[in-house]
């Protein structure tokens, strides 16, 4: 067991279980884009390789957690999405209730009421687990901070939240703080964890500050493959370790962006790790390719706008068809322009969402 695992469990064991008997906890947490992507984990959660993020701000989960004293043991929730029961969610809280009873051992002794809101269509390539594990967690260390209020100070909150949250789901660790997490060991990134996020603790050029990003909605249905089963595809795939050592140098690459500012630079390696994500998947067995023809369409707008004009605006992927279309806030009215001329025709309904990098969950 690693040290840190030892020492969330400490401090579990010391909080006292006769301070609540019933009431609520209401979190806000984004959903976030990786910019270096993590593909690929092993043990409890772990990730492949490390990843960087840009925390959104629009794009999140509104998550309440009611709570009421119970006597018997084991685990006790219902789930509701915009009021309604969502009983398919439920088997994903009990694996994350599973991992987790051991470092907030005192779910046991309640029954829970999760209520949640997306401000963003569920399942569709939004990272919808990651701002919702996150909102979840929060929730869950409101509970223990009013439990145990002298020995958990913020610092301690906010990355037992991540811990927390990775064991829900990889990327939620990156949604507790903002505006850009690192998440995974990096030997060149102090304090840097497979175990929670951080905060990225260098210079970061002007360049980057209030960073723009529209999600074009090209598909908000169901995922055709589930993240859990595409990271599980990484197990033996043929280009994984030459993958895990490219998406370390190409973190290497970003602090050196970061500090420099320069633009061309981050666009042709966001554009490329995007594109190597799918690569893995198209080249994995099973195989699947996650983007729609529309996806294509879009990304070939860009590259074509760019060479154009010479602007900066670039995309990224998740697992999914949907596109994150990136710029800086100094391009904001020439490429929203651009989208809703050009690009919002590929979306479903011309849906998109405006968004930009934020700070972090908040308590509501």
């Amino acid at each position: 067991m690693d040290k840190m695992d030892d020492f969330f469990i400490l401090k579990s064991s010391v909080v006292s279980h006769d301070t609540l008997s019933s009431g609520s906890v209401s979190w806000q947490s984004p959903s976030n884009i990786a910019l270096v992507k993590y593909w690929g984990k092993h043990g409890e959660q772990l990730p492949q390789n490390a990843s960087i993020s840009f925390t959104l701000n629009n794009c999140h989960t509104k998550t309440t957690l009611h709570y009421a004293k119970k006597e018997s043991k084991g685990f006790d929730f219902e789930v509701y999405l915009d009021g309604k029961r969502e009983e398919g969610f439920e088997p994903k809280i009990v694996s994350f209730f599973k991992r987790v009873e051991k470092y907030i051992p005192f779910i046991h002794e309640y029954s829970f009421k999760i209520e949640t809101s997306n401000s963003f269509p569920h399942s569709s390539g939004i990272a919808s687990s990651a701002s919702g594990m996150s909102a979840l967690s929060l929730c869950l260390m409101d509970m223990e901070r009013l439990l145990n209020p002298h020995l958990i100070d913020a610092h301690f909150f906010f990355k037992k939240a991540s811990f927390l949250s990775r064991l829900g789901s990889g990327s939620a660790c990156r949604s507790i703080e903002g505006p850009l997490i690192v998440w995974g060991g990096h030997k060149e990134i102090e304090h840097s964890s497979d175990l929670f996020g951080t905060q990225y603790p260098y210079e970061i050029h002007a360049n980057f500050l209030e960073y723009q990003d529209t999600i074009l909605l090209v598909d908000k249905g169901e995922k055709q493959v589930s993240s859990t089963v595409g990271h599980g595809l990484m197990h033996g795939h043929a280009f994984a370790d030459a993958r895990f050592s490219q998406a370390y140098d190409n973190l290497s690459q970003m602090k050196t962006i970061f500090k420099s500012g320069d633009l061309d630079a981050f666009i042709a390696l966001v554009e490329s790790e995007a594109l190597t994500l799918h690569a893995m998947m198209m080249t994995s067995h099973p195989y699947f390719i996650l983007m729609k023809p529309k996806t294509l369409e879009i990304i070939n707008h860009i590259w074509a706008y760019r060479e154009e004009t010479g602007s900066k605006v670039c995309f990224t992927l998740d697992a999914g068809a949907n596109v994150h279309v990136l710029y800086p806030k100094n391009e904001k009215e020439e490429i929203q322009l651009f989208i809703e001329k050009e690009l919002s025709k590929y979306c479903q309904n011309g849906q998109y969402i405006n968004d930009c990098v934020g700070n972090g969950a908040k308590k509501l």
